[in-house]
């Protein structure tokens, strides 16, 4: 059980995860896959080697940022805080522990504070982002799985606990665990801002490394209509893991990689978390229901294959148990 209690009154106000930037080698090939195949939708296209991406619901200008680059990896995970007068609470929240903190300009956002959290991974916090018209009527664009809109993050992570405790002190609260009974830490963590399962997530393994994004869908058949599209059009490889549910967060979920081997989730059917007093749900690392509620284990390269923050080194994980594995 964490020995932490969440903290209501956080320093700063974080809404929700809005944006994860990723460098890819081929950004035609990555533009295929994520608009004619996924049907994420162009906000901006720089002759400078950036793509910018939005999902149906998403007013605000990107969701996803593809920028070309020599080696594959993600330069930045986005959090959107409530007002401009939160950003110097954040600056000074990472600069006053010793950690990477500086304000930069971004295109289409504006005044950004850059940051690093204990291991390295790069984050930005943001107030206002440039907004484009409402799209989610316009029933004509839906093509693909039909994303709806960002949800969360997952990352690799070397000490889940640690990691937990750090996001907890920024406001992130814990829904949901795995336990490793033998140790007594915890496997795996969820933890949201907005009201739903999670915004953040944590898996114990070789880190820190972005383990996925993830995408909401309308419903199970968005996901069963990708999934006849991808195995019809040459992407029938890309196809990792699912259709299926979680016994964490009860979501009926779709893992997908793309060109490059960033991983996608696409995701719905969780529930609601926003009370104060939601207490979080703990499962046995060795529950095989945890990760699929129908009793298909994940196949290994989920437990083992992610994408890099950079330059930062990736570490061992102090927890060593074993997972159930596909054959």
């Amino acid at each position: 059980m964490p020995s932490f209690s969440p903290v209501l009154y956080p320093p700063f106000n974080i809404l929700r995860t809005s944006y994860v930037e990723l460098a890819v080698s081929n950004l035609e090939a990555s533009r295929k896959f994520y608009v004619d195949v996924l049907g994420l939708v162009v906000s901006h296209e720089c002759e400078t080697g950036r793509l910018y991406l939005r999902a149906m619901e998403e007013r605000a200008h990107h969701s996803l940022c593809l920028r070309q680059g020599r080696q594959n990896h993600c330069s930045a995970i986005g959090f959107r805080v409530y007002d401009e007068t939160d950003l110097p609470k954040v600056h000074e929240f990472f600069a006053s522990r010793g950690l990477p903190a500086s304000i930069v300009e971004r295109k289409h956002m504006g005044e950004v504070v850059r940051a690093a959290d204990p291991w390295g991974v790069p984050l930005e916090f943001y107030a206002s982002m440039k907004l484009l018209p409402s799209i989610h009527q316009k029933y004509r664009l839906y093509s693909g799985v039909k994303p709806l809109r960002i949800d969360h993050v997952n990352l690799f992570s070397a000490d889940v606990d640690a990691m937990a405790e750090f996001y907890n002190s920024l406001g992130f609260r814990l829904t949901e665990f795995t336990e490793d009974a033998a140790s007594g830490r915890m496997w795996a963590a969820w933890m949201h801002r907005k009201g739903t399962v999670h915004d953040i997530a944590f898996t114990n393994g070789v880190g820190p490394r972005l383990h996925h994004f993830a995408y909401w869908v309308m419903s199970p058949m968005s996901i069963i209509d990708l999934l006849d599209l991808m195995s019809t059009s040459g992407y029938l490889a890309n196809i990792e893991r699912g259709p299926g549910r979680h016994g964490i967060s009860n979501a009926f979920f779709l893992y997908v990689r793309d060109p490059d081997n960033h991983r996608i989730e696409f995701y719905c059917s969780d529930y609601q978390t926003i009370d104060p007093d939601h207490e979080p749900i703990g499962w046995d690392l060795h529950d095989p229901t945890r990760q699929t509620l129908w009793g298909a284990p994940a196949p290994r390269t989920w437990f083992e294959e992610g994408t890099h923050f950079g330059d930062v080194e990736p570490q061992e994980p102090v927890v060593a148990g074993t997972p159930i594995v596909a054959p």
